[in-house]
């Protein structure tokens, strides 16, 4: 069954129990995300892609929302882009600026969607950053926690993929950390060095262990 909805004043007929992201990439609409991945589990952790739909007061997670006949979604209102800021400022607030010296900068999914929002205003927000240690105990793999948005990706595809198991959420509100359990750095733990994590990480929280 075929549904057919507006996206930016775009018809667009879609089969049923498409997603607005996925709506909106047929048709060539660019919709920012951060912890969606096509290849993994929707979690609608980052809420970047945040969209207006006519008669909705709350904005929706595009890549979570199946689309519905007649919908209308607008993926770039006045809204929608302060609602995009306000999370981005968020997420800024808790990042260390060190993007000239950080292995993903130019590859930086964050640095990105920041591009694609217009993020070039102060941060309203106190700045609060994570203070954990780095982890060079791998050999492939440099683990830094401090750069971690929590989006999940690298955890998914450890335990869903390639069902390892080595990361997983600790903790709650500020102190919530994607880590190995007990505090074990990667090298004492069952990781085999796929570096998958490192592939689907969208900032340098999880980098190819380099040794300049």
């Amino acid at each position: 069954m075929m549904v057919h909805l507006t996206i930016d004043g775009q018809p667009v007929e879609v089969e049923e129990g498409t997603t607005i992201l996925q709506a909106a990439k047929k048709a060539c609409i660019h919709i920012p995300t951060l912890c969606y991945h096509e290849d993994l589990s929707i979690k609608a952790v980052c809420r970047i892609c945040v969209v207006e739909v006519e008669g909705q007061r709350l904005l929706p997670t595009a890549c979570s929302t199946p689309v519905s006949e007649g919908m209308v979604v607008q993926t770039a209102s006045p809204k929608v882009l302060k609602a995009r800021r306000n999370i981005l400022e968020l997420i800024f607030a808790r990042h260390p600026q060190e993007c000239l010296v950080c292995p993903k900068d130019g590859k930086c999914d964050l640095q990105k969607v920041a591009q694609d929002v217009g993020m070039h205003l102060d941060i309203r927000y106190d700045k609060q950053l994570r203070h954990q240690k780095e982890d060079w105990s791998s050999p492939a793999i440099m683990r830094n926690p401090q750069k971690c948005i929590l989006c999940g990706r690298c955890m998914e595809v450890c335990n869903e993929i390639q069902g390892i198991n080595v990361l997983s959420k600790e903790n709650r509100g500020f102190h919530t950390l994607i880590a190995p359990a007990y505090g074990e750095k990667l090298a004492d733990t069952n990781c085999i060095n796929c570096g998958q994590c490192v592939q689907v990480c969208p900032t340098g929280a999880l980098t190819v262990h380099y040794h300049t």
